[in-house]
């Protein structure tokens, strides 16, 4: 079966009534986790950005303080899941500053972590790329946001 564009889908949605809306959505969160979490972000937690936040940020370091320091090959598989996660939360969000917010705690914990990530290429890269991201993210806000971004992003890269 193809699936159908997004405009077909919303001019079909536009015909439903508010029933079967409704069901129609309880039926997909059925199918994926992800559909789930999306669907928890919007009903809940989408009024209060900055609690939102601070729940990833607490679910980062709970990831951070999981990985496996045994060696150099565990740690870049959990910091690889934990930065899949990570933006999975940012796509949830649609926000420009939530993205560079969670962004730059999740490098700020990358970078405080031991055994220290300069002693591996793989994680140096990861950590630079994203840096790099950031950068090109904080052009596009506000100019006060950009003052306070740019201040916190030369904390992290002083570590």
């Amino acid at each position: 079966m193809k699936a159908v564009s997004v405009v077909t889908i919303r001019k079909e949605l536009k015909h439903k009534s508010n029933e079967e809306l409704a069901e129609l959505c309880l039926r997909l969160s059925r199918f994926k986790k992800e559909n789930k979490e999306l669907l928890t972000y919007l009903l809940f937690e989408a009024d209060s950005e900055a609690g939102y936040i601070d729940t990833v940020k607490a679910e980062i370091d709970e990831q951070f303080e999981l990985i496996n320091t045994d060696s150099y090959f565990y740690i870049k598989k959990s910091v690889r899941k934990i930065l899949r996660n990570t933006k999975k939360y940012i796509r949830y969000s649609l926000n420009k500053e939530t993205e560079v917010e969670l962004l730059l705690y999740f490098c700020k914990t990358l970078k405080t972590m031991r055994p220290s990530i300069k002693r591996n290429t793989t994680l140096t890269n990861i950590y630079e790329r994203n840096i790099e991201a950031i950068k090109k993210k904080i052009v596009n806000l506000h100019e006060d946001l950009q003052y306070d971004y740019r201040i916190v992003l030369d904390e992290i890269e002083e570590l």
